[in-house]
């Protein structure tokens, strides 16, 4: 990771675009052993999972179906048939069972067991995350696709979830498998340009938000020109990244987020990127004829 973006900054960065600036004092990003991603994460599991401990796993109905002596919920006629289970005095039945193992659990638990297998994770985190799973006995693994995260139902009840999902789902993206078998190692997901930006506009976003009395929004903007509808659908539309207004400003951000803020061509030295000047124009200009 480069050295000139420290942990502290990443873990703050993602507890403000993920709106879950409430559980930035839980974890201590400062200490000296936390110098690494794998290490950043690991401390998030398992402080997350001693707060779901202290205060209970999430638990619901699950639909479970087994081969059965004794006959609860509905009985699978055809499959008990077909499978000739009656001749041993046994019946197919699907019943609702109150159970631990719930999505959002059982996503937790294999992220903790994928996150043992980081060759580089510090040993006594590596001990700490073996008690967690312990505690788990009762929630199985599953296996991980990035579909599964969006089936996740969060609410009211069980928000203390939410956080620990968008850390495993960026875990999920960033493990990638090496040439030990059975050992993984974290990609530098900072490096990814695409992926960081979209993080840091919502960074961008969610501290204005929380720290300035502007109207915080992310309006669409659309050109001030006069012509036939068919030539005018071919303009694009300006999406703005963040928009600050309130009864005397208005202020358009167009967030970037480079390795680079400036760029050098040849032997001239470096300036800003000139595309980024006409697109926070061309901003400003519509801006200012739509409010008038």
């Amino acid at each position: 990771m480069p050295q000139d973006i420290p942990i502290q900054n990443v873990y703050y960065l993602l507890c403000y675009a993920w709106d879950k600036l409430d559980v930035a004092g839980t974890i201590d990003v400062s200490a000296e052993d936390n110098q690494s991603l794998d290490d950043l994460f690991a401390r998030v599991l398992i402080n997350g999972t001693d707060y779901l401990v202290r205060h209970g796993f999430d638990r619901d109905y699950i639909l479970e179906r087994e081969e059965t002596p004794k006959l609860r919920g509905r009985i699978d006629v055809g499959a008990s048939m077909q499978r000739q289970t009656w001749r041993q005095g046994r019946m197919v039945c699907e019943f609702d069972e109150f159970s631990y193992n719930v999505l959002h659990n059982r996503i937790l638990r294999t992220t903790i067991e994928q996150m043992l297998r980081c060759s580089r994770l510090d040993h006594k985190l590596a001990d700490q995350l073996k008690q967690k799973l312990q505690l788990m006995g009762e929630i199985e693994s599953i296996v991980l696709t990035k579909p599964l995260f969006r089936r996740v139902r969060i609410h009211r009840n069980n928000r203390q979830y939410r956080f620990l999902m968008n850390v495993s789902e960026l875990i999920y993206d960033s493990l990638l498998p090496t040439e030990n078998q059975g050992e993984s190692r974290f990609q530098n997901f900072l490096r990814e340009e695409k992926a960081m930006a979209a993080l840091f506009e919502k960074f961008v976003k969610m501290f204005y938000s929380r720290h300035s009395d502007f109207e915080v929004s992310a309006p669409h903007l659309y050109w001030s020109q006069d012509g036939p509808r068919e030539s005018l659908d071919l303009i694009p539309r300006m999406e703005t990244d963040v928009v600050l207004e309130s009864a005397e400003r208005q202020i358009v951000l167009d967030c970037k987020f480079y390795k680079e803020a400036f760029k050098a061509k040849g032997t001239a030295s470096a300036r800003f990127n000139s595309n980024h000047l006409y697109q926070i124009t061309a901003y400003l200009r519509n801006a200012e004829r739509e409010k008038g």
